[in-house]
């Protein structure tokens, strides 16, 4: 990252929560800020459950949140903080420029969205940005989605998941409601245990559920899974 960019003129400096896991990341971005013209760095935290809390006490112009992250991750963080505290907005500042990363966090309700090669200028312009009402987005995620809105709709193409779930969080449920286990969710979406807990978390509490059973009826009753008998064939 380098360090450059002004600041809004005459302005208080933007004050900025900085969240991501990783202790020495974190640590280095909030020292990064701490150079750069127009920056407030006020709290960090390690985690979209600290996140809310900062939100919450300081009430921070923006957040600079990371996505992929323990006991409540950035997506979900940012989905709890636009609904509560709509005077805070959300940059994101990830490794990830993923689909299955970049889109949920947007429909979440965050206005910027970098990756952590971002230079120290990009990052001021992106917090400035978001904070005059435009979207802070790097060149290469505004490249992402104007080649996703040229993409043709496929054939057929399924009516938007219920209650807000994300794409990845539909094919959970259904994996539910097809008997698997977290372990066996995770081997066949190739991710992590912990991943998986933290979809089934967020999945439960945007649908209302209790428990696996719960689920499984959710997925039939929105077709997102088919009952034994009546797989397609």
């Amino acid at each position: 990252m380098t360090v450059d960019g002004g600041h809004r003129s005459g302005r208080a400096p933007a004050r900025v929560v900085v969240v991501d896991d990783q202790t020495v990341v974190r640590e280095g971005i909030v020292m990064l800020l701490g150079l750069l013209p127009g920056i407030e760095v006020v709290g960090s935290g390690g985690d979209g459950e600290e996140a809310v809390r900062l939100v919450a006490e300081l009430a921070p112009d923006v957040v600079l949140m990371d996505l992929r992250m323990p006991r409540c991750d950035g997506a979900e963080a940012t989905r709890r903080i636009r609904a509560d505290y709509p005077g805070t907005q959300v940059v994101v500042l990830t490794t990830y420029a993923d689909d299955e990363s970049l889109f949920p966090a947007l429909r979440a309700g965050a206005r910027g969205y970098l990756t952590k090669d971002a230079g120290g200028d990009e990052i001021v312009r992106a917090v400035h940005d978001v904070l005059s009402g435009d979207a802070g987005l790097s060149p290469r995620i505004q490249r992402r989605l104007l080649e996703r809105l040229s993409e043709p709709e496929p054939a057929g193409h399924a009516a938007e998941p219920p209650d807000g779930l994300t794409l990845r969080e539909t094919e959970v449920v259904a994996l539910i409601a097809e008997g698997m286990t977290n372990q066996e969710i995770a081997r066949a979406l190739h991710v992590s245990t912990a991943t998986v807990k933290t979809h089934i978390n967020n999945l439960f509490a945007k649908a209302g559920l209790k428990d696996r059973a719960q689920a499984v009826r959710y997925a039939y009753r929105h077709g997102l899974a088919q009952p034994p008998g009546r797989k397609r064939g």
